[in-house]
């Protein structure tokens, strides 16, 4: 259990920007921490506190940033962005990982309007330069009897990094090691949620991604690709078709038959050092 006194020290060291919001009603309340555990972590105490809708929680570092599978998240500080929004959906629990996607989406497009570089996505939430990931999303959610409470997701993208620790040369890339210059990382968090608003928009419509599964499957680097499902019951391989409405990556196997993969990891050849 946390120390009330040190919660007490965050909140006070934390900067809550009201009338510089990055995007739409995303971000219209910020919080800003020079450092912090994790933005996940905060914005999940925020959002038991009472935060509103759209609440964006930005750090220029983490001490303890996160990834999927439990996989620790390198977060420098000053050399990358770091947020986490917290949203408050009207959706069944079982579509929740939809936001993930549409996530993906997002970062993707304010990647190319502010660095002008392309990248695809690795199913489902890695973003990737020539092979390389350059941004990480985590998507926590939190019910009450049945019913979605909050969801948290969490974004981790690479802008300043002139290098990476040894473990991570081969796998990791950054916005100025593909780029060569700065970016301003203001206006890339602007960008990706004016992004994402349009999207979440569809969702909350639909609960489903019938409305942007295209645009998704044009990104993504699976696609007609052979990949590798490590499955806890044995690895196997097969083809990458794309994802289906509910964004469940479908596979292909050796025997011909098609398989939804709605959770676990999918490697890529030529990815991550997967050959």
């Amino acid at each position: 259990m946390r120390n009330p006194e040190d919660l007490k020290t965050e909140r006070e060291t934390a900067r809550i920007v009201s009338d510089a919001h990055p995007a739409g009603w995303i971000g219209a309340e910020t919080v800003r921490f020079d450092e912090t555990d994790s933005t996940n972590l905060q914005a999940k105490r925020l959002a038991e506190e009472g935060a509103s809708d759209g609440t964006l929680v930005v750090a220029e570092c983490q001490t303890a940033g996160r990834g999927r599978l439990g996989r620790s998240f390198s977060s420098p500080q000053g050399e990358g962005i770091f947020m986490s929004v917290i949203l408050r959906p009207e959706a069944p629990a079982d579509q929740v990982s939809c936001l993930t996607l549409l996530a993906a989406l997002a970062v993707q497009q304010g990647i190319g309007e502010i660095a002008g570089i392309g990248c695809g996505i690795k199913w489902p939430n890695d973003i990737i330069i020539h092979g390389k990931k350059v941004c990480g999303i985590l998507t926590e959610m939190s019910m009450e009897e049945r019913r979605v409470r909050h969801v948290v997701i969490g974004i981790g993208i690479n802008c300043g990094n002139r290098d990476f620790p040894e473990e991570l040369k081969e796998v990791a890339t950054s916005l100025f090691l593909e780029t060569g210059r700065q970016i301003r990382k203001d206006a890339l968090i602007r960008s990706v949620w004016s992004a994402f608003e349009p999207l979440y928009e569809s969702f909350l419509r639909y609960h489903d991604l019938r409305e942007v599964r295209e645009a998704y499957n044009q990104l993504l680097i699976n696609r007609e690709r052979e990949v590798e499902v490590l499955d806890p019951d044995g690895a196997w391989k097969g083809s990458a078709l794309g994802i289906n409405e509910k964004g469940a990556l479908l596979v292909k196997n050796k025997a011909g038959e098609l398989i939804e993969i709605s959770t676990g990891e999918v490697s890529v050849r030529g990815v991550y050092g997967y050959v």
